[in-house]
């Protein structure tokens, strides 16, 4: 059994925005509270503590009392970045992750991902859903071995940016959850607003 001691957590809120016109979608509100705030009470419980991926408005992701880390990679490469930010300064063999922008995540979600990592000896569990009969991956919904910083390294060196690549070189399981809208994120202001008429 994995202990929730063991897992840092990440929120990933270093993304460009631009499909919300270039904005910082972390700092974005959702009932009157920044989106990134919303994933961080979230997490925070499920997991030993806390981190934030970010890469501008540094001063204001810091206020929310979680240590900031930018990417290492420059312009803005994609979650790969954040991942590896994060296990560059994780400090337990565990590291969660979730996206700035989907407020309602499962508040079960690190411990069934940790159950089934351990269960299937993997190096990465990642929550999945069903949607229209299909299983759809939600690969930045994932928890992870902090060993895997080097392969993720050497991945990311070599130019490569796409999760799914990288996860195809890992033990991966994945973990299907029935409600897919505790996953649904908000991409542009039009799926914000939708966010905030279902609170």
């Amino acid at each position: 059994m994995i202990d929730f001691s063991q897992i840092t957590g990440l929120v990933l809120a270093g993304g460009r925005g631009s499909r919300m016109g270039g904005v910082d979608k972390g700092l974005q509100t959702h009932l009157g509270v920044p989106l990134a705030l919303h994933a961080l009470l979230r997490l925070a419980p499920q997991v030993g503590e806390v981190m934030i991926n970010a890469n501008r408005n540094l001063g204001a992701y810091e206020s929310m009392g979680a240590s900031v880390w930018p990417d290492a990679l420059p312009d803005y490469p994609g979650p790969l970045a954040g991942f590896l930010a994060g296990l560059e300064h994780c400090a337990t063999p565990f590291m969660a992750t979730v996206p700035c922008d989907s407020p309602r995540f499962p508040e079960d979600l690190v411990a069934r991902l940790a159950e089934r990592l351990e269960a299937d000896d993997a190096e990465l569990a990642m929550a999945a859903t069903e949607e229209d009969g299909e299983l759809r991956l939600q690969p930045v919904f994932c928890l992870m071995r902090a060993t895997v910083v080097e392969s993720l390294a050497r991945f990311t060196a070599s130019g490569r940016r796409k999760i799914d690549a990288w996860t195809a070189t890992l033990r991966t399981v994945t973990v299907p959850f029935d409600d897919a809208s505790a996953f649904a994120n908000a991409n542009t202001l039009a799926e914000l607003n939708d966010l905030q008429r279902h609170g």
